[in-house]
């Protein structure tokens, strides 16, 4: 096998021969100011034009060094492609859903064109475009939203998060599941643009919701997504989900990536043989606020204890100093240690 940045991200993820050091990469964003001025490439057009946001994303390989590049920044694409009034942000703040068409828990349905809408088209469009300028060397990673992150996006966090608080069950799995064709299709149109793995993001996390809440609701939903997708799934749910674990390796997905609150050691040791692993740098203390050497450190923790993919726990502030991103690169690329 050919050792490229590529195929470093594919056989560590999907257990293939392990290489001759881990692969560094974001299942999520690792845009930043930094990334932007090195481009030439800022917000909000990055969001809105693909060649722009396939450039930002190249970016992420040819300067800092990453194995991977994932061109989708927001969380909002499909929202918007749904009908939801997005506010597309500046150079300094991230898009926004401004109001919430379905609050009133009202049927959803998928439009006929709702791959063409163009927050939809752009994503596809750029990952077209890395696949003609990288394909086969470097992975490209394509991101969509699952049902509980767009039901969010639809009726509002609280409003839905109240619905489920309330045992309203038979309205949120109406929401829910009206939601499964929307991921499903943007997953599989990813696929077909030339993504090499997706990320499902789901934001049913331990803050928000308890693990019985992702039991009932999701767990079934995310194995029927599995079995309808035509390629590999990283599923990201943000925060601390030590007491979900086991349930996200009964998904059927190919890998997880986790934050910082949970320790690596203790996800590879408890479901690192059922699933890879993808993380997990923190964010807010250490990419952001720590020095090259906290985060060389961490990544060399993580490293040690089995993580697959080394990267930042998920979307990097976009303040985060570009050198701290670079640690993670030279930290993977000292290799594994021989014990």
């Amino acid at each position: 096998m050919k050792i490229n940045s590529h195929n470093l991200v594919m056989s560590a993820m999907f257990g293939g021969r392990r290489g001759p050091r881990p692969a560094a990469g974001n299942p999520t964003s690792i845009a930043c100011h930094g990334l932007m001025e090195k481009a030439g490439i800022f917000f909000p057009e990055a969001h809105l034009n693909p060649e722009a946001m396939a450039g930002l994303a190249l970016a992420g390989h040819e300067v800092v060094g990453f194995d991977t590049v994932m061109p989708e920044y927001s969380v909002v694409q499909e929202a918007a492609a749904l009908g939801a009034r997005v506010d597309w942000g500046d150079r300094d703040k991230m898009p926004d859903v401004k109001d919430f068409p379905n609050a009133d828990f009202s049927d959803i349905v998928m439009p006929p064109d709702f791959l063409e809408k163009p927050s939809c088209q752009v994503v596809l469009d750029a990952i077209s475009i890395l696949r003609r300028q990288v394909g086969g060397r470097v992975a490209i990673i394509g991101k969509v939203m699952g049902p509980w992150t767009l039901s969010y996006h639809m009726a509002g966090t609280q409003n839905f998060l109240l619905a489920v608080g309330m045992g309203e069950s038979d309205k949120v799995s109406r929401m829910l599941r009206q939601l499964i064709p929307v991921s499903v299709a943007f997953i599989n149109a990813q696929f077909a643009a030339g993504a090499d793995i997706v990320v499902l993001a789901d934001h049913a996390t331990r803050n928000l919701v308890g693990p019985h809440h992702y039991k009932e609701y999701l767990l079934p939903i995310h194995q029927e997504i599995m079995g309808q997708v035509g390629g590999p799934i990283i599923l990201h749910v943000c925060g601390n989900c030590s007491d979900r674990l086991e349930l996200f390796a009964e998904t059927g997905v190919d890998a997880y990536h986790f934050e910082w609150q949970v320790d690596s050691r203790e996800a590879v040791q408890r479901i690192g043989s059922r699933v890879s692993l993808a993380g997990n740098i923190n964010n807010a203390q250490v990419l952001l606020q720590g020095t090259p050497e906290d985060v060389y450190k961490q990544a060399r923790y993580a490293i040690d204890a089995g993580v697959h993919l080394i990267g930042p726990e998920c979307a990097i502030p976009l303040s985060t100093p570009i050198e701290n991103l670079r640690a993670i690169v030279a930290a993977v690329r000292e290799g594994y240690r021989i014990s």
